[in-house]
């Protein structure tokens, strides 16, 4: 469920008024974190390994009061929940976009994942929770390794973005460049700092 609030009765005011008309809102980080535990995790339980990092991400970022905002068009929405966005190789071999709401038991968030990604990929039919979730968008380009990738500014696309490639073996750990792309209106540097932050933690602590 979503609802209009008054920007100048939340902690966002002051950036609401600097960054809702500016050209380019958008920020992105860079970080390499260590995903040695979801490699492990994946391997002995015989989960996906982008499902237990899209989980991983909406528990970091359920923490965040600041990922519950959104600015739409020219208006704040709050929301009382978030999902995670996966792109999903279709029948046609293209690509859809699966929304899955994020839930704290990971058994049924994987069990949402595996339904409904299923669903998408044989109807070729997005799955959009966007009038009800503050969605966290997500793309995994797993073909190749890549550094990092920096998202379009659209001015209607206004969400949360990450991106990652391959996943990288060193020595006996595995590590993972990714982007990490937010709307100023949103948050600050320090709240997606504290985002990247949580985000090896729950990593760290899967089981």
């Amino acid at each position: 469920m979503k609802q209009e609030i008054n920007p100048k009765e939340t902690s966002r005011s002051q950036a609401f008024e600097l960054w809702m008309k500016a050209p380019n809102p958008m920020v992105t980080f860079f970080k390499t974190i260590d995903v040695t535990q979801i490699v492990k995790v994946s391997r002995k339980k015989g989960l996906k390994f982008n499902m237990l990092l899209d989980w991983c991400i909406g528990r970091a970022a359920s923490t965040i009061k600041e990922f519950y905002l959104l600015p739409v068009g020219e208006r704040l929405m709050q929301y009382d929940s978030i999902a995670v966005n996966t792109i999903v190789k279709n029948t046609e071999g293209e690509v859809s976009s699966c929304d899955i709401l994020y839930t704290e038991s990971l058994d049924e968030f994987d069990r949402q994942y595996q339904e409904h990604t299923a669903q998408v990929a044989a109807t070729c039919r997005d799955r959009d929770l966007s009038e009800d979730c503050m969605v966290i968008g997500t793309s995994a380009i797993v073909d190749t390794e890549i550094d990092g990738a920096v998202g379009m500014n659209s001015g209607i696309f206004n969400n949360p973005f990450l991106i990652w490639g391959r996943y990288r073996r060193k020595w006996f750990r595995y590590e993972l460049p990714i982007s990490f792309q937010f709307h100023h209106t949103q948050m600050d540097g320090a709240h997606a700092g504290r985002f990247l932050a949580n985000l090896q933690k729950e990593i760290d602590n899967i089981k």
